[in-house]
């Protein structure tokens, strides 16, 4: 298991990966939180920690939770209780004010991992439909007529929600909450980004899908007799 830690501070970037690396994961740093998203496809972690001094923190979270729902700690330079309820409302599972120490971060740490590993992909059954199946242990999507696909975190929670929910319509919201794990009422556009790139996977034509179906207005609906 490994973490990114997005931190611009060279003293911060030590501080950090020392606390990460006790709490057992190896660390990849990055400087930029734009660049570190760009890589996050082709290398999800398990685990990610912002530490950037920038004037909008919420903005942050936001732009992890578009790609990410791993456990997300975030470090503010304020003790203001109404930003760190904010961000936590936002999707944020830990904010580190000034005054942390880091015995107690390790704590937190090591309390998030295990609680984020509590029900392991691996012990999921695969999900069949006709000509196609997904399997959680290496979220890998098989459609009869396309090689096999490796889907990403969200592709994955994505998918796997609207087949065991199959034939039912999902609304938009719900599906932000069960994928990204947070609510926000303003997220059609993420939803609908999010679908396309999984209908390139597994649809023969993305243009006419046959397994997720648009339900205009309301949300998606994976098609069980496809």
């Amino acid at each position: 298991m490994y973490a990114l830690l997005i931190a611009a501070d060279p003293d911060d970037s030590a501080i950090f990966s020392l606390i990460l690396q006790r709490a057992g994961l190896a660390v990849t740093v990055s400087r930029e939180l734009e660049r570190a998203m760009k890589s996050w496809p082709d290398r999800p972690a398990d685990l990610i920690l912002i530490s950037l001094d920038a004037p909008a923190p919420e903005a942050q979270v936001q732009r992890i939770r578009r790609e990410a729902q791993v456990p997300l700690l975030l470090t503010v330079h304020s003790n203001d209780p109404y930003l760190q309820a904010e961000l936590l409302d936002l999707g944020a599972d830990l904010v580190i004010p000034p005054t942390y120490t880091p015995k107690l971060l390790l704590a937190q740490i090591s309390v998030l991992m295990r609680r984020s590993g509590s029900v392991p992909v691996f012990s999921l059954p695969t999900l069949n439909a006709p000509d196609l199946s997904l399997d959680p242990s290496t979220r890998a999507v098989q459609v009869e007529g396309k090689a096999s696909q490796r889907l990403t975190h969200l592709e994955f929670r994505l998918l796997y929600t609207l087949m065991v929910n199959r034939n039912r319509v999902i609304p938009s919201e719900t599906i932000v909450e069960r994928v990204w794990g947070y609510s926000d009422r303003g997220d059609r556009d993420l939803v609908r980004g999010l679908v396309n790139r999984l209908r390139s996977k597994i649809e023969i034509d993305p243009r006419e899908p046959r397994y997720i179906l648009t339900m205009p207005g309301i949300g998606y609906q994976f098609n069980d007799e496809a």
